[in-house]
C-alpha cells in the first residue's frame, strides 16, 4: 500500500471515529449548541434595585370609598391536590387555604386551557383564545429540536408528532403575542384610575408590541427566562427530570433572568419566588393611597423544579427528593400568598381588596409525581379535569361571607368581567365578552340562579365542552370520543359515548356551533405531543394505555 493511500485510510478511520463519538454524544452537544446560545444572546446584567412609581403621599379619599384595589395570584401548573385546603397534598398550604376560609371557593373552576398562555390571554381578555386568535402556546426556538432528540428515540409506542412547514411559515416566538386590538384587564381599569402592575410569568409575546407596558401596565417586572436561582448557587437544590425532553430543553436553554418595563435583563435578587414576593411588597406600599390592579403570576411551580436550600431542608420529612423539591417549590408559594395579605393588612388595604387565587392549568404529567391533580385524572396538556380543574377562591371582606363555597361551574374567562364590575367600569361594548361576573354568586346577592351555559376549550382538532353536568371531549389524534356524566362521575371513570349518542350529537353541535363563531389561529401549532392519561412520563407506557395527542 503507498503512503498516500496509508494517510488516506487513516483519516478516513479518524472521521468515522469523530462522526462515531459524535452520534454518541449526539445529545449532549445539541445540549451545548442550545445553551451556548443562550448566553451569547442575551446579556445578564447584575441585580438592581427598583424603584416603583409612588402614589400620593396622603389619601385624598379614604380606602373603604375609593374603588376595591385589585390583586390576582396566578400559579403556574399547580396541581389541584398541592392545596392542602382540598384535604390532600404534599405538605399543609395555610396561607393558600385562609383565602378560601376568609372568602369563597368556586369548587367547580376551570382553567382557560390546559396549558398556560392562553390560559393567561383568556384572564387578560375574558374571551376565549379561540375567538382572539391566541389558541396555542408559542414555542421557543431550540425546543422542537431538543423534544425530537430526546422523545423520539424509539423507547416510546408514540412519537411526538412535527410540522416542519408550520415552523417554517410561523411568525418568530417573539411576535408569537396577543394582539394589541384586544383589550386587556388592566386597560379596562385605567380608566377608573388604577395604577396597573405586573410581576412574573406574562407569556403573551416578548416584542415591544405585546408585552405588557403595551398592554395597559404601567410597571412590569418580567419573568425573562427560567431559572428560579443559577443552577451552581450553594443555596438551591435542584430536581432534573432525565425522562422529559421539555426538562432538558429548559436546563439548557434557560437563565436567572428579569427585567422592568422592558429595560435590559438583570438577575433578580435571591430565589425567585421571594423576590417576585418583595417586590409585590413594595409595590402595595407604594401604592397604598390610590387604586391599584397587582397582577401577581408567579413562576412557581413550573419546571425546571428548584427550591431554595432553607425550604428544602424545612421539609425533611420528605423521603423522595424530587417530591421534596416540589414541595419546597409550593412552601414558597404559600408562603407568597401570606406576605402578600400581610402588606395589605399592614397598609390598611386589607377590607378593601379583591384577592383572587388560582392556576394557569392543572399539574403536568411530565414532573413523574403521581397525585397532583388527585382525584381527577388526566394532566395538563388534556381535557380530562386533572387538566383544567383549577383552585378558584375569591376574597373580600365585607362583601363575601367568609367560608362560602359555591358549585356553580366558573372558569377563568370569568375573571375580566367580574373585576371590571367590581371596579365600577363598563365592558367593552364592541366585541364579545365570553365571561360571566360572578360576584352576585359569590356575594349572594344575584336576583336568578346561575345560568346553565357551556364552558368550551379547544386546541387544534382537540375539543371539549361542559354543559349541565355532562363533559364530551374528542379528538382525531387518537381518534376518540369521550363522554363523561360529572354529577354521578366527577373523576372521569366511566365513558359513556357509545351508550349515550344522542348526547354525543347533542354536545357535538354545540362545539361546531361554537366553532363556527370563532377565527383561525394567529400562528399555528408546530407540534404535537402524545400524553397518557393515567400516567406518568416517567412511568412506563403501553399500547393500552389510553393517550390524546396535544397539538401546540
Amino acid at each position: 500500500m503507498k503512503k498516500w493511500q496509508i494517510y488516506s485510510l487513516a483519516a478516513a478511520v479518524i472521521v468515522a471515529g469523530l462522526a462515531g463519538t459524535a452520534y454518541a454524544f449526539r445529545k449532549d452537544i445539541v445540549l451545548y449548541a442550545v445553551a451556548t446560545r443562550a448566553r451569547d444572546a442575551t446579556n445578564v446584567a447584575p441585580n438592581r434595585e427598583i424603584i416603583w412609581e409612588k402614589g400620593p403621599e396622603a389619601a385624598s379619599v379614604p380606602a373603604g370609598k375609593r374603588p376595591p384595589n385589585i390583586v390576582v395570584i396566578l400559579a403556574d401548573d399547580l396541581g389541584f391536590n398541592d392545596i392542602s385546603y382540598f384535604g390532600g397534598g404534599l405538605i399543609e398550604t395555610p396561607n393558600i387555604d385562609a383565602l378560601a376560609k376568609t372568602g369563597a371557593n368556586f369548587s367547580h373552576a376551570y382553567a382557560g386551557t390546559a396549558a398556560c398562555a392562553p390560559s393567561r390571554a383568556m384572564i387578560m381578555t375574558g374571551r376565549y383564545g379561540t375567538r382572539t386568535g391566541f389558541e396555542f402556546t408559542p414555542t421557543p426556538p431550540g425546543m422542537t429540536t431538543i423534544v425530537d432528540l430526546f422523545y423520539n428515540d424509539g423507547t416510546r409506542p408514540h412519537e411526538m408528532i412535527f410540522d416542519k412547514q408550520a415552523a417554517e411559515n410561523a411568525p418568530p416566538f417573539r411576535e408569537q403575542g396577543l394582539p394589541g386590538s384586544e383589550i386587556t384587564l388592566a386597560e379596562a381599569l385605567k380608566p377608573q384610575g388604577y395604577h396597573t402592575m405586573h410581576i412574573g410569568k406574562w407569556h403573551l409575546g416578548n416584542s415591544p408590541e405585546f408585552i405588557p407596558n403595551a398592554q395597559g401596565f404601567d410597571e412590569s417586572v418580567m419573568l425573562e427566562s427560567g431559572l428560579f436561582l443559577p443552577e451552581d448557587s450553594p443555596v438551591v437544590v435542584n430536581a432534573k427530570l432525565p425522562f422529559d425532553p421539555f426538562d432538558q430543553f429548559l436546563w439548557a436553554r434557560m437563565q436567572y433572568a428579569t427585567s422592568y418595563n422592558g429595560g435590559e435583563w438583570f438577575e433578580p435578587e435571591g430565589y425567585l419566588t421571594d423576590f417576585y414576593t418583595d417586590e409585590a411588597v413594595k409595590a402595595i406600599e407604594a401604592n397604598r393611597n390610590r387604586p391599584f390592579f397587582l397582577y401577581l403570576a408567579h413562576w412557581a411551580v413550573h419546571t425546571p423544579l428548584q427550591a431554595s436550600r432553607a425550604d428544602y431542608d424545612a421539609l425533611s420529612e420528605i423521603e423522595n427528593e424530587r417530591e421534596r423539591v416540589y414541595a419546597a417549590m409550593i412552601r414558597a408559594l404559600d408562603r407568597s400568598v401570606g406576605r402578600v395579605m400581610e402588606a395589605l393588612k399592614q397598609n390598611g388595604l386589607e377590607e378593601n381588596t379583591i384577592v383572587i387565587f388560582s392556576s394557569d392549568n392543572g399539574g403536568p404529567g411530565y414532573i413523574g409525581i403521581p397525585d397532583v391533580n388527585k382525584p381527577y385524572r388526566g394532566w395538563k396538556l388534556t381535557y380530562f379535569e386533572g387538566g383544567i380543574r383549577v383552585p378558584f377562591f375569591v376574597r373580600w371582606p365585607g362583601k363575601i361571607e367568609p367560608g362560602t363555597e359555591q358549585d356553580m361551574p366558573v372558569a377563568h374567562l370569568d375573571i375580566f368581567p367580574t373585576l371590571v364590575a367590581a371596579a365600577g367600569a363598563p365592558l367593552p361594548a364592541d366585541r364579545v365578552i365570553d365571561g360571566i361576573d360572578i360576584l352576585p354568586y359569590a356575594t349572594d346577592t344575584a336576583s336568578e340562579p346561575a345560568p346553565e351555559r357551556p364552558i368550551f376549550w379547544r386546541d387544534g382538532h382537540y375539543h371539549a365542552v361542559r354543559m349541565n353536568g355532562w363533559k364530551l371531549q374528542y379528538l382525531a389524534r387518537p381518534d376518540k370520543v369521550w363522554l363523561f356524566n360529572l354529577n354521578e362521575d366527577p373523576t372521569e371513570q366511566h365513558n359513556l359515548a357509545k351508550e349515550n349518542p344522542e348526547k354525543v350529537a347533542e354536545l357535538k353541535a354545540l362545539i361546531e356551533a361554537h366553532d363556527a363563531t370563532q377565527r383561525e389561529p394567529l400562528f399555528p401549532a408546530v407540534a404535537e405531543m402524545p400524553v397518557t392519561i393515567d400516567k406518568t412520563l416517567e412511568e412506563e407506557t403501553t399500547p393500552e394505555d389510553e393517550y390524546i395527542y396535544w397539538p401546540g
